[in-house]
């Protein structure tokens, strides 16, 4: 009797149609994921000709969210989180609860009971992590202040996500849909604190032991020297703890690998286990919007269209004007507040997961299911043009004097430098944009040499950490004119910008060499084509990551080897 190749084929097909769809989005100046998409629903138990099983592409996705938040881990340490921990708690469960309201409001008004209004409102809450850091990764800003509050945002959503998954199911008989036999006549508030305790279960072995134990083994792995056993280190880490934390501890695969990433990035390895998971990332990542593809039924778009545009508007529109909001409320830059709204303009794996349990307890309908799939494909072939629209809509608000003056707070004492700062610091100083980790070590090297400086950073925790410790720091976005002229910008001698993002450099430079031709400007770059770029402006010096890291490299080679020698 013959195998079965069902895999197989189901890859085979996902990855070549994917490979030519995406091709002819790209020429077609689309987003590639367009075309991952419309692969999806040509594959698809919808459309005729071949269908590939949904079940096991299904799968295939979730490892590929997997391999994609163990990455995120990688990057995105437990201090990035606690950071914006005052804006990403608060902004997400408001933002929860304003979406899923605007979903029980229109689901209400077309006569659903109430149990499926909620299940369909939770379902338009939760935006998709996999096409949130996709759109951060493409643009260059994951490691920006805004890219940490947006993934710290999905975190904390994931989290409410997970509480919901499991309260749900006792409630759903006095919802109006099955009661959960399996639940018996365990009360709500133990099955709240059951879970609480699993989740705290979870992070606290992972911080505590995991932190020391997966590093470790890393290492000793590494010390082999065969990098296929390095490879397969990474991925059954990645796979194996999310694997392990939803099964012992009722989390979410997704949450699970982003742990383990978190944990990973304590090995001095972890740049290099980043690398070689990113080829298996970005192929799983493909076939998770393929399986999104397959499950969409196009019908509804004929059937339906008024309650698909409704449902696309709340997403698009009534979800991210209530983020836009919610971070202007915390006064931060409108940059910041455009950025979080536009990532949380699309929902994804989540809404999947909330609309199959609504459906197996007798919650919502296929109705239900085809109308979120429709918003979720809409939202996510649009978020690419969402995020293209930040620029024009910045600059849009701020052509409005009023309107600008109104989101932008100019009475947050935190955007003003305090006015007991010594004037004679605030002349010849260095004007240093950014406080990550590589604005950290220039700003305490300058320490060190005694000059003055005065720091511009987004994060507003990190500008009342360094107020209190006596440092001059302004908080807002470098390029945005107000804030550069409040570090004195005027009247500063050296401008360092250590930031990722390249539009928000260009802007950076462009406003300082108007209110100071004169002032030098050094600026870090990882792209030789952007540097080339920057080095043709006047007075700007810019290093290359990689050219530094040589250039330090080779001397202290040459330096040993000259000591060896002699």
């Amino acid at each position: 009797m013959p195998h079965s190749i069902e895999l197989i084929t189901t890859i085979a097909a996902a990855l070549g149609l994917s490979l030519i769809l995406g091709f002819l989005a790209a020429r077609l100046k689309l987003p590639p994921l367009v075309g991952y998409l419309l692969a999806g629903i040509c594959i698809g138990p919808a459309t005729p000709g071949f269908v590939a099983d949904v079940g096991l592409a299904g799968q295939l996705a979730e490892i590929g969210v997997m391999l994609l938040m163990f990455g995120v881990g990688l990057h995105f340490s437990l201090g990035d989180l606690l950071s914006v921990k005052r804006i990403a708690l608060p902004g997400a469960l408001v933002q929860i609860l304003v979406a899923t309201l605007l979903g029980m409001g229109v689901a209400h008004f077309w006569g659903w009971s109430l149990g499926g209004a909620l299940v369909f409102g939770l379902s338009l809450s939760v935006a998709s992590t996999v096409v949130l850091l996709r759109a951060l990764e493409d643009r260059g800003v994951l490691d920006s202040v805004n890219g940490k509050i947006a993934v710290g945002w999905l975190v904390v959503e994931d989290l409410a996500m997970v509480l919901v998954l499991v309260l749900l199911p006792p409630l759903s008989g006095w919802l109006g849909g099955k009661a959960a036999t399996q639940a018996g006549d365990t009360s709500l508030w133990f099955t709240l604190a059951s879970t609480l305790g699993q989740v705290t279960a979870f992070v606290v072995l992972m911080l505590v032991v995991g932190k020391r134990v997966f590093p470790w083994i890393l290492l000793q792995v590494a010390r082999t020297g065969s990098r296929e056993l390095f490879t397969l280190c990474v991925i059954a880490a990645a796979v194996g703890i999310a694997y392990g934390s939803t099964h012992l501890f009722g989390v979410s695969f997704a949450l699970g690998a982003f742990f383990a990433g978190m944990v990973m990035r304590e090995s001095p390895l972890s740049h290099r286990a980043a690398e070689e998971s990113l080829p298996l990332r970005d192929a799983f990542a493909v076939l998770f919007f393929v399986s999104v593809g397959m499950l969409f039924d196009p019908r509804i778009l004929v059937e339906q269209p008024l309650q698909v545009l409704a449902v696309v508007a709340i997403v698009i529109f009534g979800k991210s004007l209530a983020a836009f909001l919610l971070v202007i409320a915390f006064r931060y830059p409108l940059n910041t507040a455009l950025t979080v709204s536009a990532s949380l303009a699309q929902i994804g794996e989540f809404s999947f997961i909330l609309i199959g349990l609504g459906m197996n307890l007798g919650l919502v309908s296929t109705e239900t299911q085809s109308l979120v799939l429709a918003g979720a494909l809409i939202s996510i072939a649009l978020n690419p043009l969402v995020f293209h629209a930040i620029e024009p809509i910045q600059r849009w608000i701020r052509a409005r004097n009023k309107l600008a003056q109104l989101l932008e707070r100019p009475d947050d004492p935190l955007a003003e430098l305090p006015t007991t700062v010594d004037q004679k610091h605030l002349t010849g100083q260095v004007v240093l944009v950014g406080y990550g980790r590589v604005g950290q070590r220039i700003a305490h090297a300058l320490g060190e040499c005694g000059f003055s400086y005065v720091v511009a950073e987004q994060n507003r925790e990190i500008v009342e950490s360094l107020r209190a410790e006596g440092i001059p720091a302004v908080s807002g976005d470098a390029a945005e004119p107000a804030v550069l002229i409040q570090a004195h910008i005027a009247r500063a001698g050296m401008l360092v910008i250590a930031i990722p993002n390249p539009l928000q450099v260009r802007q950076t430079i462009e406003i300082a060499q108007t209110l100071n031709p004169d002032v030098a400007i050094f600026v870090r770059s990882h792209s030789d084509v952007e540097a080339e770029y920057l080095r043709k402006l006047r007075n700007v010096e810019v290093l290359i990551s990689e050219e530094v890291l040589a250039a330090n490299m080779s001397q202290q080679v040459l330096a040993h080897a000259q000591q060896h020698v002699g």
